[in-house]
């Protein structure tokens, strides 16, 4: 009786282990993510660390700072408790899709406009930033708005896998696009006189202004552009949990007080309009 007793406890102990096994062979993309963040107490962000006030690398400490990056860390208390850690992955706009879908981060919250394209691929909340396209030019320049785009030999500067470039072959389809592989690079050409004008959204360009002096916004938002965190289809119990903290750290004030940290000193930015 002990001998056959022993073996079913080694046959159960055996198909425990084949279980773990199981699990730790899933691929990333097919884990559940609230299950794992809960066992991990972790949850991985994807974030810009070139766009200043929304994720820029400190060169001093090689941390990325910006208000998305705080407002993943307050959502990820909400989701995980007090003790929940957010982890950081450096994204690109033409990266953090792939990333998202293999599963090398759990959400992306990288200045990623809502779109129903976008909207085919992945999962988003509700918008945590409305944001609206516009122009950075030098000062001086003879652009003002989108429309001055729109004669023959001007060229604007754009960032591959965004989808200003696509905007403004709308408003301006006379203009001449070139694109970049990040918002620095393209800073660069639009100082070396590569292009007339950049653009992107508008949160984003006065950040950019701020860095660099002489450099101004122009003509207002010619689009919406409302940010949403995008997770992969299928974890729709972790988008109703972003749901659910997003909505706790506005009542609590605490989307308010990062928005004033980050936007309330950028000149001739109004964030207020952006309190929830």
């Amino acid at each position: 009786m002990k001998k056959v007793i022993r073996t079913i406890g080694l046959l159960i102990s055996s198909f425990a282990v084949l279980l773990l096994l199981a699990s730790c062979g899933t691929p990333l993309s097919k884990q559940n993510v609230v299950t794992r963040a809960e066992e991990t107490n972790t949850l991985t962000w994807g974030v810009k660390a070139d766009t200043k006030l929304f994720g820029l690398m400190d060169v001093k400490d090689g941390q990325i700072k910006g208000f998305e990056v705080d407002l993943a860390k307050a959502l990820t208390k909400q989701i995980l408790g007090p003790k929940g850690k957010a982890q950081f992955v450096q994204v690109t706009s033409s990266t953090r899709m792939p990333l998202l879908q293999n599963g090398n981060i759990d959400a992306i919250i990288a200045t990623m406009t809502i779109t129903p394209e976008r909207a085919k691929q992945v999962d988003f909340s509700r918008s945590y930033f409305d944001a609206g396209q516009s122009l950075l030019v030098k000062n001086g320049s003879p652009i003002h708005n989108i429309k001055d785009l729109n004669h023959s030999g001007r060229t604007v500067l754009g960032v591959v896998g965004s989808n200003s470039v696509q905007n403004v072959a709308k408003a301006a389809p006379k203009a001449r696009v070139l694109q970049l592989s990040d918002y620095a690079q393209a800073m660069t050409a639009l100082k070396s006189g590569q292009g007339d004008a950049l653009t992107t959204d508008n949160g984003i360009l006065y950040g950019m202004a701020v860095e660099n002096p002489g450099y101004s916004v122009v003509g207002g938002t010619f689009t919406k552009e409302p940010y949403g965190i995008a997770t992969r289809k299928g974890q729709g119990d972790f988008q109703k949990k972003i749901a659910k903290a997003l909505t706790e750290v506005e009542k609590s004030g605490q989307y308010n007080k990062l928005l004033a940290k980050w936007f309330s000193n950028v000149p001739g930015f109004n964030y207020k309009e952006m309190e929830r």
